[in-house]
Parts: structure tokens; sequence; C-alpha cells
């Protein structure tokens, strides 16, 4: 999502927001492209007075160190947008539970080869980490918000959140109490928890007002069709033509949108119709999302995972 997305998104989940200095292009991008993006990542700072840390970042490491910064008065500075030094790299059993979705997230194991920083959002929240340090009622809270409003963006569960020690054996973050000095410790399960039930909250006005009787309602328009033997035959023909060549564009393109708005297709591609190399290596990565993997995740659509797609982003499949 762009800089303006992020912070409406975190506004409109009632998280109190505050830009600083050159956030919106401050970044790491130089280091390597930042995206597709699958998840968040929860850390603490283990300091204190550590905004300005987090944007400069200090000798060996680079600024900015996360996205957000997060005061004890729950207050959430942003800090960078692009791709950060906030999770250092993952082994693929981590990664690819947060990626999946997964309702067990298991202890990280093996060789650490997925590049996190070009693929997680990064909050550090600020707490010492010393285990006696506790996160104010309000801290815990806007995190759990500032999270949500994440997933709420991308249409991702809970489950694509995770806490820094849960994506490598280096970290032990976020650690500490909640609530005061003898609350339970920051856990990560609670912590998905809680931001499953914000996905799930539908706030209604305190004191609703009476409204007039309502005119009956238009119609909804008829949602649009896709054909799943044409964007078969566009997926497996596609690639092979010349620049701008396309099969079936109608079906395609309606495919494509659905694809960017998931963040796995770049905006320059996601009109032309053309079901080529980018926009099937888009759909494998649907289907990697939808649980498929090996043949099941070739980027040739199936039934399945296109109508799990439709129902999500507004369409018919006709197979």
């Amino acid at each position: 999502m762009t800089a303006s997305q992020f912070v409406k998104a975190l506004e409109d989940e009632g998280v109190d927001v505050k830009e600083y200095r050159s956030w919106r292009t401050h970044n790491r991008n130089h280091k390597g492209a930042w995206g597709n993006v699958n998840g968040v990542v929860i850390h603490h700072t283990a300091g204190v007075n550590s905004l300005a840390l987090c944007y400069d970042g200090m000798a060996g490491l680079p600024g900015p160190l996360c996205h957000t910064h997060l005061a004890k008065s729950g207050l959430a500075t942003m800090v960078g947008h692009g791709r950060a030094n906030h999770a250092g790299t993952f082994p693929a059993n981590a990664f690819n539970a947060m990626l999946n979705e997964s309702s067990t997230h298991p202890r990280p194991s093996g060789a650490e080869t997925v590049d996190a920083n070009a693929r997680t959002y990064g909050i550090e929240i600020e707490n010492l980490g010393n285990g006696r340090d506790f996160y104010p009622q309000k801290q815990y809270d806007a995190a759990v918000r500032w999270a949500a409003a994440i997933c709420r963006f991308h249409g991702w569960t809970e489950h694509s959140v995770i806490g820094h020690k849960e994506g490598t054996t280096r970290k032990i973050d976020p650690k500490g109490p909640i609530g005061n000095a003898g609350g339970p410790q920051f856990d990560m399960n609670q912590f998905r928890k809680d931001v499953a039930a914000r996905l799930k909250k539908d706030e209604a006005p305190s004191k609703p007002t009476p409204a007039p009787k309502p005119k009956p309602k238009p119609a909804a328009p008829a949602k649009p069709t896709v054909d799943l033997s044409n964007l078969i035959a566009a997926a497996r023909r596609d690639p092979g033509l010349k620049q701008g060549g396309t099969t079936h564009p109608a079906d395609v393109k309606l495919v494509e949108a659905a694809l960017q708005k998931e963040g796995l297709l770049s905006a320059a591609y996601a009109k032309d119709g053309s079901f080529g190399t980018l926009t099937r290596t888009a759909y494998a990565a649907w289907q990697r999302r939808c649980g498929y993997t090996g043949s099941a995740a070739d980027g040739i659509p199936g039934k399945a995972s296109l109508e799990k797609l439709g129902t999500k982003r507004g369409f018919k499949v006709k197979a």
C-alpha cells in the first residue's frame, strides 16, 4: 500500500498516527525491492527514547529499522515506507507458516534463506525487553490495531502476524508483561487472537440517531463472470506470444485486477489483458496463499483457487 493508504488504514482502525521527517520516502529500496509483502512482524525496541534510532539506524545497520515506532503512550510514529532493516532473514518454515496463514507457527529452524526485510511490515514497540518493563494497555491495544489495519487492507487473517522471535532464533522479541509489572507476558498466540477479534469488530456509533425510513435500494449490479477454460487457455498460450499478445483479454483483465488488489501484481501489468509470465507468476503466488504447492501452484488457474479469488474480489466463475 502507498504511504497515504498506510496512514489512512491506521487512522481508520483508531490508531493515533504521527508522521516523522521524510518517512514517506525513507527506505532501503536501493538494496532490493520491497514486496510482494506477505506479513507483519512485531518487535520491541530493547531501549527507551528510540524514535530517532528507529529512523536513523546505527553503525552497521542504517535506518529505517521499522515502519512504525509505537511509544508507551500509544502514539504510532511513521518512520519508513518501503524496505526497512527490521527483520533480517527467516528460515523457510517460519516464513511459509506466515505466508500460508497457518494456524500454527513452528519454532524457526534451518538455514535462514528468506529476506524478510523485503517481504514484511515491521513495528518497534518501545519496551526494554528485559521481561519486567511492561506494555501499558493503551500501547498494547494500539499495537493490535496497527497489525489489524494492515491485515484488513490486504485481506489477511491474524496468522499473517508473527513475533520476531517466531521468525528467527536470533531474537526474543516481543517480551514483557502486559498492562502492569505483574501482568501476563506478551504472548503472540493471544496477540493474534486479539487481532482476529479486532478484524471481526463492526463498531457502531455510541449514540445512534433515528434515521428516516430508507428508500428501497436499487438492485446490485450483476457480478462479472470469468470463464475458467478461457483463463487456462490464456495462461498456457500468452507467455509465448509477442509483447502485447492476448488470448482472452476480457477474462484475464478481471483476474489481473483481483491479483493487483491482493498485492501480487504491479499496476503496470494489471490492465493489459495478457496472461503472460508476470501474471502467471502472480497467480502462482495466489495459489500458494491458498495452500497449494508444487504443480498445483504452477500459475495455471484451477476452479477452487479461482472461485476463492472471485468470492473475495467480486466475480463469478464459469467452469
